[in-house]
């Protein structure tokens, strides 16, 4: 009887150690996760910050474009005057 009693402890002893390492395990997954996604998190952040400049610098850029084909237009313009009055008697 005191045999089947200590094997029956021996059991619960043996099945509360994997209850406990499964949770350990479960536990340490759980803190990889919310590190990554800590890490995701920050990733997000800066990625926005980095969109946001390069969105500045495009409307930069494309006011510049603007600027530049509206000096050309000009110029092209006066390229046709000068040329259409030399060809004028």
């Amino acid at each position: 009887m005191l045999n089947a009693a200590l094997e029956r402890l021996e059991t619960a002893v043996a099945g509360l150690e994997r209850a406990a390492s499964r949770r350990l395990e479960l536990e340490q997954r759980r803190g990889d996760l919310e590190t990554e996604l800590s890490l995701m998190q920050d990733d997000r952040a800066r990625l926005a910050v980095e969109l946001d400049g390069a969105l500045a610098r495009l409307e930069r850029l494309e006011a510049a474009a603007d600027d530049v084909s509206r000096r050309v237009e000009r110029a092209m313009g006066a390229v046709r005057t000068v040329v259409g009055a030399e060809g004028q008697p």
